[in-house]
């Protein structure tokens, strides 16, 4: 009985060196290992990049609170994928509105990530009450120009509102003579950000102690920016065709009232759902237009949308 029990684990030990030895040898090569790294699902340290700017103006991240700011905000919206992947579709979508506008005032493209982060490129409205893509306040529109009522809100309209945040950004730059504190300014606005500077006898955004809000509002704008501009670096896969479309439209001049738009888009072959999602400025069903304005409505052409 004892040569069989001591036959039995000289067997065992061979089977479990054997075993040994097949897990050594099935072990994966370090350029495995690298492969399964970017494949799995595990949460990771990143790498802050050494040089990172806003608007041509750089983040001083030898500063150790610029570079804790600026890591958060990068974990953020990454690990925030479901968020990040729907703002790669958008942009798609959206940013070429946005770009040229921008580029026709001389205003950097890097304010674009600016409307990122107020609305998630949405038409939400803010506790506040500020409204549309670049979360306009109604007081604000009303000063530049839009018309904001119950019939019709202009801070919907996008190319407008983005006319309008252009205004306030290229005088925000002429009071600081800095695009990272006139970007700042529009969270805080001009007169908070003036205040704050004199009181705490500072030059920058950086040397500012500010409320959450206003203290990581550029810290979350760059972040967008840089992983917007590198999807792969940060662990955003898609195809071009995963991406949301800018639909085709013309414009329709309007200057009477219009009282059923449900009649009004059917002339068009679409139904009203399909125009108020080009033009969510328009509030009702109807359109008053007691003063003969001139609307430009916008219509989708022919062959993007099933029929109504």
């Amino acid at each position: 009985m004892k040569t069989i029990k001591n036959l039995l684990a000289f067997v065992g030990l061979l089977s479990l060196s054997g075993l040994l030895i097949f897990a050594v040898q099935d072990a994966p090569s370090d350029d495995n290992l690298e492969k399964k790294i970017i494949n799995d699902y595990n949460v990771y340290a990143l790498n802050v990049p050494e040089n990172l700017d806003f608007a041509g103006e750089a983040l001083p991240l030898d500063n150790p609170d610029i570079l804790e700011r600026m890591d958060r905000e990068l974990l953020v919206n990454t690990y925030w994928q479901s968020n990040g992947l729907l703002m790669f579709k958008r942009a798609n979508k959206y940013f070429p509105i946005i770009e040229p506008i921008l580029a026709k005032h001389g205003i950097p493209e890097d304010f674009k990530y600016l409307a990122v982060i107020e609305s998630g490129l949405q038409n939400v409205t803010s506790p506040a009450g500020a409204r549309g893509i670049w979360q306009i306040m109604k007081a604000t529109g009303r000063e530049n120009g839009l018309e904001v009522n119950a019939n019709v809100d202009e801070r919907y309209n996008l190319e407008l509102a983005t006319e309008v945040a252009c205004k306030y950004l290229l005088k925000a730059k002429e009071r600081f003579g800095s695009w990272t504190l006139a970007a700042a300014s529009y969270n805080a606005g001009i007169a908070g950000i003036s205040r704050r500077l004199k009181e705490q006898g500072a030059d920058t955004y950086y040397q500012l102690l500010l409320g959450e809000e206003t203290g990581r509002y550029l810290f979350r704008i760059v972040a967008l920016k840089e992983i917007l501009n590198h999807p792969d670096q940060y662990g955003f896969n898609f195809r071009l065709k995963d991406l949301y479309k800018t639909i085709p439209t013309y414009k329709v001049e309007v200057d009477t009232a219009v009282t059923d738009f449900v009649s009004f888009s059917k002339r068009f072959g679409i139904n009203y759902k399909i125009l108020k999602l080009h033009n969510p400025w328009l509030r009702e069903k109807h359109l008053n237009n007691k003063s003969g304005k001139l609307y430009l409505i916008e219509i989708p052409k022919e062959g993007y949308y099933s029929s109504p």
